[in-house]
């Protein structure tokens, strides 16, 4: 597994831009607009999405980047250095978080995940650690949401009515999703009604579709792709009859294209669950994430029915 890491180099480097950079020691100008930064760009679409144009939102993390064992850039430190505010998601999903903000001088951080009730890993190295993919869930997601406002009012209490009204317009837009799942994925024949994925980062997705969840690997950067979890995972497979399988955007897709051969189903796209897509992709939002992949998961189950 690889784990992120410091090198000393790379600390004097990047501390030594962090001093000669102005915005460093004051990060935003009297009376300009605070500067958020989240690890990545789920969280930063929800937090743009509260801030509107009352702050300025970036992901410390571009889009496709595998998030749980990312290794930070002297940039970075930087970047998060000049941030009045971060937001990260706990639950153990950004490992290299605690060393990272070690590095940051008087910067707060946020743990948008606080308050929700996690699943717990079921197998694997982290197994009963908590599953970090809460987002997956709109229940949970309205949980970050708040998290989010009440970061920005602490922070900028001069723009406190903004934040609630943003906040309010955003969550009004979740029910119509929350209801597209349930009734589409619901119409799936329930003796296959699976989701087979690389990573088990489907736990609270499944939980809410009402899905039994197979993965081959509990966590991204655990052991992947192993002969035992694609034996596993083909027999199980097989033992239900499932017809489609799927792998998320920021992984290889070869180990599952391999179960769909063997257990005779058909690896049927790409699913996205810890990274957004660029504008004009299919998931730049993170509303958009979860429409797509229901969508894609119903119309590869018809599909698979015709």
């Amino acid at each position: 597994m690889h784990r992120a890491y410091f090198a000393p180099w790379i600390l004097m480097f990047a501390l030594f831009l962090s001093a000669c950079a102005q915005p460093a020691a004051a990060p935003t100008a009297a009376g300009g607009p605070k500067r958020v930064l989240a690890t990545f760009t789920i969280i930063a679409d929800m937090a743009q999405n509260v801030a509107g144009d009352k702050a300025i939102v970036e992901s410390l993390t571009r889009v496709g980047t595998e998030i749980h064992d990312y290794e930070p850039t002297p940039s970075d430190i930087v970047r998060a250095q000049q941030a009045d505010l971060l937001l990260n998601n706990g639950l153990g999903l950004e490992r290299w978080f605690e060393k990272f903000t070690g590095t940051l001088r008087d910067v707060p951080s946020v743990n948008v995940s606080e308050g929700i009730t996690p699943v717990a890993i079921a197998a694997g190295n982290y197994k009963d650690l908590p599953n970090p993919h809460a987002w997956m869930s709109l229940t949970n997601a309205k949980i970050y949401v708040e998290n989010i406002r009440r970061a920005l009012v602490a922070l900028d209490p001069a723009n406190a009515a903004s934040y609630d009204a943003n906040a309010a317009a955003y969550l009004a837009k979740f029910a119509p999703i929350a209801t597209e799942l349930q009734q589409t994925i619901g119409a799936i024949p329930a003796a296959q009604r699976a989701l087979v994925t690389c990573e088990g980062a489907f736990s609270y997705f499944a939980r809410d579709a009402g899905m039994q969840e197979i993965y081959l690997w509990p966590i991204n950067a655990d052991q992947e792709g192993t002969p035992e979890q694609i034996a596993s995972a083909i027999e199980r497979v097989r033992a239900g009859s499932i017809p489609v399988v799927f792998c998320e955007s920021t992984v290889n897709t070869g180990a599952m294209e391999q179960v769909a051969r063997e257990a005779g189903a058909r690896f049927a796209g790409t699913l996205y669950v810890d990274s957004l897509t660029a504008v004009g992709g299919d998931a730049p939002t993170y509303l958009d994430m979860l429409a797509y992949n229901t969508r894609t998961i119903v119309a590869a189950y018809q599909q698979a029915g015709n």
